[in-house]
């Protein structure tokens, strides 16, 4: 598999370092002073370089973007206390993790403008098609900042709209864009977007294999009116995905999360990590520990285990169970006895399936430990898909952000919530995913049968659960397990730290 991504942004990164402060980008454009832009073959290294910062997620942002749904625990008590207080819906506005979320994304966005501004100075010596292919590189940035101002805009709801690479700007703003402004100017974007980007599938790109392509900001544009709740908007967007033919389900749900599910047809967005196929030297990397078990014997000895920061919960279990789903349990929970235990507490679930048990298929042995009963299954990397060398729990696995399965589902709910057909009936799709899980098929789909689809399919991914149950006020789901929600937790507090220097937040 092609890793020209991976590759380039290693380059960058010794050309460059990492940046730490939300000025650093910016300083960033301080390379135009010794850099020939003449040398237009070069351009590439500045989107490379957006994409570097897309992908440089601290293991604590999903882990916070994620953490409020009825589907996933934090994990009990630990050396985060105040992760789990905002597992239940305490929060603490000087928590570094806020502030880390917010800052670090902030950063990444502004690196895009930072990278629009150096594609712009090479086209001003490239012949047309150098332009266009600057053109095609500024829509990519685009599409990326997207991603990051949709995911905090769903944390905090009214944010920050960046439009250029001066920082100084924000601290002249005296009005916070609200949460709707903001998903109308990434619908805006996309649309602007669109024309310039490739019309295929992102893994049949040959020269950023996995990059950004039309149909991930026609995703991006669909969630984005999602939360607007301008249906007819979704369903035309994942009409067009659809209809593209290009995209498909993978046949092994459970081998999906897992190394031969990178890059697969189902995939539109994930950030991508890599051994280089190597067991020793450079490697891209998430820190998946978060989501590990504390205590497992690995088929593979010297594999490291994880913190137990992320349980699914009991709630998403029993649900299942209740169901009847069988691959996308399997796939989605690792079982400690003591976890199983606790289940067969309940005289309803004294019998459980044969998969239910603390040894995945692929050999691994999760042991009881005491922060959680469970840890995450789509978090996990088996021991045996590891490089040979390397250790760290999930070294290598790719982070998915969105499936071709939610867009099956978001364009069924947006025809069940009054929008015209553009493509196949919300039967179909639903039938897809199901088809998919082991399920038999069923009509007359309501709103109701799509988001318990949804509940099933797309449990512990990157918040999806928490932000359908915000967006649609079905307030009482999240109370659950001892936990009481009300609607004014539905986003987090601004960060001290970010109240103090920008004061327009505090107001």
């Amino acid at each position: 598999m092609k890793k020209t991504i991976l590759f380039a942004a290693l380059m960058i990164l010794s050309l460059v370092g990492c940046t730490e402060k939300l000025d650093e980008p910016q300083l960033n454009n301080n390379f135009a002073g010794s850099t020939d832009f003449t040398k237009t073959e070069n351009m590439k290294l500045s989107i490379i370089g957006a994409y570097e910062a897309f992908q440089s997620r601290g293991w604590e942002q999903p882990l916070l973007i994620s953490v409020r749904g009825d589907d996933v625990n934090s994990g009990g008590l630990g050396d985060q206390q105040d992760f789990t207080e905002t597992d239940l819906f305490n929060y603490n506005k000087d928590y570094w993790m806020y502030n880390s979320l917010w800052e670090n994304i902030y950063v990444d966005v502004v690196s895009t403008h930072t990278a629009m501004d150096l594609i712009k100075k090479y086209q001003e010596f490239a012949g047309p098609t150098g332009v266009a292919l600057g053109d095609q590189y500024i829509a990519e940035a685009k599409v990326l900042r997207a991603i990051m101002l949709f995911d905090i805009s769903r944390v905090w709801g009214d944010v920050f709209l960046t439009k250029t690479s001066d920082t100084s700007e924000l601290l002249n703003v005296t009005v916070v864009p609200t949460k709707a402004e903001v998903m109308q100017h990434l619908s805006d974007q996309m649309d602007e977007a669109i024309p310039m980007l490739p019309d295929m599938h992102p893994n049949q790109r040959q020269d950023l294999p996995g990059g950004v392509t039309k149909y991930t900001a026609l995703a991006i544009k669909a969630l984005a009116n999602q939360e607007l709740k301008n249906y007819q908007a979704v369903a035309e967007a994942t009409g067009q995905i659809i209809n593209s033919g290009k995209f498909a389900l993978f046949s092994d749900f459970y081998e999906l999360f897992k190394t031969p599910g990178k890059l697969a047809n189902e995939n539109i967005l994930e950030i991508q990590y890599s051994d280089f196929n190597k067991g020793t030297g450079d490697r891209e990397a998430h820190l998946y520990a978060p989501y590990g078990p504390q205590g497992w014997t690995p088929i593979i000895a010297g594999s490291e285990s994880g913190w137990g920061f992320y349980e699914p919960s009991m709630k998403f279990i029993k649900f299942m169970l209740d169901r009847g789903e069988t691959v996308r349990l399997e796939t989605s929970v690792l079982f400690t006895n003591r976890g199983i235990a606790e289940i067969q507490k309940d005289a309803a679930y004294a019998t459980l399936p044969s998969f239910v048990k603390n040894t995945t298929r692929d050999g691994d042995k999760i042991n009881d430990y005491a922060r959680a009963f469970f840890a995450s299954g789509k978090h996990y990397l088996p021991s045996k898909q590891l490089i040979t060398g390397r250790t760290s729990y999930g070294s290598n696995k790719n982070y998915t952000i969105i499936r071709y399965a939610e867009i099956l589902l978001t364009y069924a709910e947006a025809l069940k919530q009054g929008a015209s057909q553009t493509a196949i009936s919300a039967d179909q799709a639903v039938n897809l995913v199901r088809q998919r899980a082991g399920l038999i098929p069923i009509s007359g789909v309501t709103l109701d049968n799509i988001l318990d689809e949804k509940f099933a399919e797309l449990g512990m991914e990157w918040g999806k659960r928490y932000y359908d149950m915000i967006r649609l006020e079905r307030y009482s789901e999240l109370s659950y397990d001892g936990r009481t929600f009300t609607a004014d937790k539905k986003y987090l507090p601004y960060p001290q730290g970010q109240v103090d220097q920008f004061p327009v937040l505090g107001k």
